[in-house]
C-alpha cells in the first residue's frame, strides 16, 4: 500500500484533514493495493474482524490503537502479534502504515470506507433499511429484493428499527431517501390539507374582492 502523503505537526494532526475525508484516502490505498495482490475480499475480512471481532474484546489493544502516547514502535510490535501469521502481509502493512502516520484510532472509519468503495466498484450500494418493527431475515431478503428491483441496483443492505416512524418502510440508499412510512405519509396529508385550506381562504378573499 502506497501511503498518502501526509506529514501534520502534533496540534494540526487531527484538524487538517476532514474525518471522513481522511478515511477515503486510506480507504482507497488499502484497495488499490490489495487490488494489485488480488486479496480484497480477504483483507477487507481480515480488517473488519479486527475492528468487529478483536478489538471490542480486547480493550487494551483498543487503547493502543487509539493513543497518542504509544511509540509508532509499540503499535507496530502489537500488529505483528496480532498478526502471528494469520493475517496477509498486505493487511499487516496497511495496519503499520496507520500506525507510522498514528492513524489507528481511526481504523473502523477506514474499514467502513474501504468497504464501501470495494462495493461500490462491485457495483453495490449501501442501503439503510428502517422498519417501525423488527423484521426476519426472509422479510429482509424479500424487502431488498423488491427494492433492487425497484432501483435497478444491487444493494449492500442494513436493517435498523425505529418506532417513531409508525408503520411502513424508510429506505435510504447513498443520498436518496425513499419514505413510505405512515408517518410521513400522514406528514404529507396534513400539509396538503392545509395548503388546500389556504388555497380555499385566498379563493374567498378573491371573491370577495371582485364582488
Amino acid at each position: 500500500m502506497t501511503a498518502p502523503t501526509h506529514n501534520p505537526t502534533p496540534a494540526a494532526r487531527h484538524v487538517d484533514i476532514g474525518a471522513d475525508r481522511l478515511a477515503k484516502v486510506y480507504a482507497q490505498a488499502i484497495v488499490e493495493a490489495a487490488d494489485k495482490k488480488g486479496c480484497r475480499r480477504e483483507v477487507l475480512e481480515e480488517l473488519g474482524a479486527i475492528v468487529h471481532d478483536v478489538l471490542p474484546k480486547v480493550p487494551k489493544a483498543a487503547a493502543v490503537f487509539a493513543s497518542p502516547k504509544i511509540t509508532i514502535e509499540q503499535k507496530e510490535a502489537l500488529v505483528d502479534r496480532m498478526a502471528a501469521g494469520r493475517l496477509r502481509p498486505t493487511t499487516v502493512h496497511a495496519l503499520k502504515v496507520l500506525a507510522r502516520h498514528e492513524r489507528l484510532d481511526v481504523l473502523a472509519d477506514v474499514v467502513a470506507a474501504a468497504q464501501r468503495l470495494a462495493e461500490s466498484l462491485e457495483g453495490r450500494k449501501q442501503a439503510a433499511f428502517t422498519t417501525a418493527a423488527p423484521v426476519d431475515a426472509a422479510e429482509q431478503a424479500r424487502l431488498v429484493a423488491e427494492v433492487e428491483k425497484a432501483v435497478g441496483a444491487t444493494l449492500s443492505a442494513t436493517f435498523t428499527v425505529d418506532p417513531a416512524i409508525i408503520g411502513g418502510l424508510v429506505v435510504r440508499i447513498e443520498d436518496t431517501i425513499y419514505d413510505h412510512s405512515v408517518a410521513t405519509s400522514l406528514s404529507r396529508l396534513g400539509q396538503r390539507l392545509k395548503q388546500r385550506s389556504n388555497h380555499e381562504i385566498q379563493y374567498g378573499r378573491d371573491r370577495l374582492g371582485t364582488a
